[in-house]
């Protein structure tokens, strides 16, 4: 029994921390309705500007109780007045974009935020004192409890009971709740939204930084902080519901004991346990605990799919330069052969997204489930029974199918930022299982030694690739102009009135999501064979980004535009650190200012801007005296 009770009383502390974020995402997206990747970020500052003060800073400062609770109410302010100026520089120019585009540039600020503080406070972690007066323990029932955390669990309660009171009690709360109903009337009225949702923005991004501070007593600050909070802060808000604080804080409660009995009787499974918690509460209610339906967000900057030509010479000639592009980079050296064999993967993975997110509207935060089980579907097959590269790419693809097979069911009830988070909390399961199940998958170690390409047949297998990339396009292509193409897109723009008209909504898109699965195991397969390893980060969150980046970098709505985005990101990633000498150890965060850059001047992609010039150029020429005629 005492066991159980001080677990519940682990789940309520961790329970705490999880709700000072979620409730801060919750804020900033009922008032702005931008789904903020980069919350973590400023969780992430909170506790490096905490920690520093304390320790390096002004030593003194961790020795006084006052001091100490200043220096954590300091990093807080520091993040929120840093969140402002994120909104004022990125945020606000989102407003009335999808959520895909929002979570993409966001990630880019995640991305550059990292690299900012990783040169301003250094790559190392940094290890807090422990609160004055509150160092010791606690004996309940027979076992030893961290006075710390007895303190921090009473915060929960009162910052739930402070943000009501704001919101309920307080002009300032009564019109952030009227901007989170209706901004467009708001705005009718005469009251102006923008100073609302900056200050929603900046306080939601002040308990983030107050949450980061206040776990310096029990972890070191560390540049990894960000994206293992902000994973679980989404399964959180998620779960409770998007834009309902009473329900992120108990979902924050069953996630937190969910989380500290799974540490103590499942540690092996933790994380599955956490992320099947979320797709349980998703399968059985679509808008968490306690969210309410959402109006339908804004639409897709561009519905139509846009091919180069309809003229089959011209799409032929495409054709011929993208072969062209792959021969000239066989003979420029085994580095340019094995990029170009890491992009014609990366633009296969990037099919298989754009196909159900262009055509389907279904849009996927977690697509690396897939990449990843073909990854280690093939790599298993070959290690365990000895199968060839044949073989081994069909069980890739087979155990991808098995699994979303199964998952589809739940994914057809879903939609929006609802079903990003389940395949999210899908790739996390998958990601997680990997690195946990040693005994199958080697765990951090990863599967080595696959021997399904070898130098002799390497060229063949370049072949292959070339192949498979160009099939994929030229099928996308004709997905785009069948029927069944037509009726994804009417079920993506008019579900209801699709319905009506007797087209079964739920068969098709279930269809599209098996078979982009399927796609995106055949990549997984590929890249195992291409690397001779497959390690977990194959099911990661930032395999996930690549496949979005991908997507959107080149345009989603452009038939070739997994071609140009992969070319891009694989280029950037590769060449950026080693070419130009002063991004050598920030080029993530360059690549994230170029990724926020896109998402805000041109969400149709390159190719979406480069017609757009185009377009401007014709507009600006003088007319042709004989087009009359």
């Amino acid at each position: 029994m005492s066991f159980f009770a001080i677990q519940v009383l682990n789940g309520l502390s961790y329970a705490t921390t999880l709700f000072l974020m979620a409730a801060g995402l919750t804020l900033i997206f009922g008032v702005t309705r931008i789904v903020n990747f980069a919350h973590g970020s400023f969780f992430m500052l909170g506790a490096l500007l905490t920690a520093h003060w304390v320790t390096n800073w002004f030593p003194a400062w961790g020795e006084s109780a006052g001091l100490y609770a200043l220096a954590m109410l300091l990093g807080a302010l520091a993040a929120g007045v840093a969140g402002a100026l994120a909104e004022f520089v990125l945020l606000r120019r989102l407003y009335g974009v999808p959520e895909l585009y929002q979570l993409v540039a966001t990630f880019g600020l995640t991305l550059a935020m990292s690299d900012a503080m990783r040169w301003g406070f250094g790559p190392g972690e940094v290890f807090a004192p422990r609160f004055p007066g509150l160092k010791g323990a606690v004996e309940l029932w027979g076992e030893f409890f961290p006075v710390w955390q007895l303190v921090t669990m009473t915060l929960g309660p009162l910052v739930w009971l402070g943000l009501h009171l704001l919101l309920t009690r307080t002009r300032f709360g009564q019109r952030l709740r009227a901007a989170t109903m209706d901004r467009a009337m708001l705005d009718a009225l005469g009251v102006n939204p923008k100073p609302l949702m900056l200050g929603a923005v900046m306080l939601g991004c002040a308990l983030a930084g107050l949450g980061g501070a206040l776990q310096l007593p029990r972890e070191p600050a560390n540049l990894q902080m960000d994206v293992n909070v902000i994973v679980e802060t989404f399964v959180v808000v998620v779960t409770g519901g998007l834009g309902s604080i009473g329900g992120a804080f108990f979902a924050a409660l069953l996630i937190g004991l969910i989380h500290a009995l799974g540490v103590s009787l499942f540690p092996q499974a933790t994380l599955v346990l956490v992320f099947l918690t979320m797709a349980v509460v998703l399968a059985v209610r679509p808008q968490g605990l306690m969210g309410q339906p959402l109006d339908a967000g804004p639409r897709e900057i561009i519905q139509k799919f846009h091919q180069p030509s309809v003229k089959r010479s011209l799409g032929a000639l495409y054709f011929a330069a993208f072969f062209g592009l792959c021969a000239l980079a066989w003979t420029g050296g085994e580095y340019t052969r094995s990029l170009a064999s890491d992009a014609l993967i990366l633009l296969i993975f990037g099919v298989s997204l754009q196909s159900m997110m262009a055509l389907g509207g279904l849009v996927s935060f977690g697509h690396a489930a897939f990449f990843g089980l073909g990854a280690y579907g093939a790599a298993l097959s070959h290690t365990q029974w000895g199968a060839s590269l044949p073989v081994a790419l069909a069980a890739g693809c087979a155990l991808a199918l098995a699994v979303a097979a199964v998952f589809g069911a739940a994914v057809v009830r879903s939609a929006g930022v609802y079903l990003a988070m389940l395949s999210l909390a899908l790739a996390q399961v998958i990601w997680a299982t990997a690195t946990q199940w040693v005994a199958l998958t080697g765990g951090d170690n990863g599967v080595i030694g696959l021997r399904l390409v070898s130098d002799d047949t390497r060229p063949l297998f370049f072949v292959l690739l070339v192949f498979i990339a160009s099939l994929s396009v030229a099928a996308l292509s004709r997905l785009a102009g069948s029927t069944f193409g037509a009726a994804l897109q009417a079920v993506r723009d008019t579900p209801q009135r699709a319905a009506a008209s007797g087209l079964p909504v739920n068969g098709i898109k279930y269809r599209i999501f098996v078979e982009s699965a399927v796609l995106a195991g055949l990549a997984g397969g590929l890249a195992a064979a291409h690397k001779g390893a497959v390690f977990p980060s194959a099911a990661s969150v930032a395999t996930s980004v690549d496949a979005l980046l991908v997507v959107l970098l080149g345009g989603v709505h452009q038939l070739w535009g997994a071609a140009v985005g992969s070319a891009v990101l694989t280029w950037a990633s590769a060449e950026l650190g080693s070419s130009v000498a002063v991004l050598r150890d920030y080029w993530r965060g360059a690549l994230g200012v170029f990724v926020m850059a896109i998402m805000v001047l041109s969400p149709s992609g390159l190719l979406g801007l480069l017609q757009r010039m185009k377009g401007a150029r014709r507009a600006a020429s003088p007319a042709d005296p004989g087009g009359s005629r």
